[in-house]
């Protein structure tokens, strides 16, 4: 934590020099305010959505639509506190070195993984990067449940993302998404977990 205008704040956690407008494959942890449960349960391993849980997915199933037309999504899902998903910034002049994914699961896509250097990155998210597109989607599902009687619900201030570099790495984190339900009692975003 740094010192600025008389106050501490946390260090953000996005890598410096990296472009998140750029071309480039992105898991990304979305936590509710407090990590309480307001997308539903898990029981026998699988997820039981809430209505709040319904929206959290269906909007961010239209996350495509809202953009430039340069966003798809891959594995998702979302949990009784938090969601995972990758998202994908395609670029149409995307150089030479790129990740080929051809899996079921997935669109066909080429996507950079060359580190972008950019000096402003640091600042406010511009349109169509990763934050932008988290931003807009963590203030739809808000404004839907502000006008449906959830004014309980809210969001961590943060996201957690990770820019995914190769085949192996995007497998994993597949894998890891979509076993979450089944390993719920062992998440460290499990309520029981959180203080441990």
């Amino acid at each position: 934590m740094t010192l600025f205008r008389d106050k501490y704040r946390i260090e953000t956690t996005r890598l410096h020099g990296w472009d998140y407008a750029a071309a480039g494959w992105y898991f990304v942890t979305i936590c509710t305010r407090d990590r309480l449960p307001f997308f539903g349960e898990i029981r026998g391993g699988e997820m039981h959505l809430s209505p709040i849980g319904e929206i959290a997915c269906e909007y961010w199933m239209q996350i495509p639509q809202h953009t430039a037309g340069n966003v798809d999504l891959d594995a998702f899902v979302v949990m009784p506190n938090h969601a995972h998903g990758i998202i994908v910034i395609r670029d149409t002049d995307a150089p030479v070195e790129t990740l080929q994914c051809n899996v079921v699961e997935t669109l066909h896509c080429n996507v950079s993984t060359t580190t972008t250097p950019n000096p402003m990155a640091h600042i406010s998210p511009r349109a169509g990067s990763l934050g932008a597109i988290i931003r807009s989607y963590k203030s739809a599902v808000s404004r839907w449940c502000a006008q449906n009687g959830y004014s309980e619900f809210g969001w961590q201030a943060r996201f957690y993302d990770h820019i995914i570099r190769n085949e192996t790495d995007l497998q994993n984190i597949r894998r890891y998404i979509l076993e979450n339900p089944l390993r719920w009692e062992d998440d460290r975003n499990h309520p029981e977990n959180l203080w441990m």
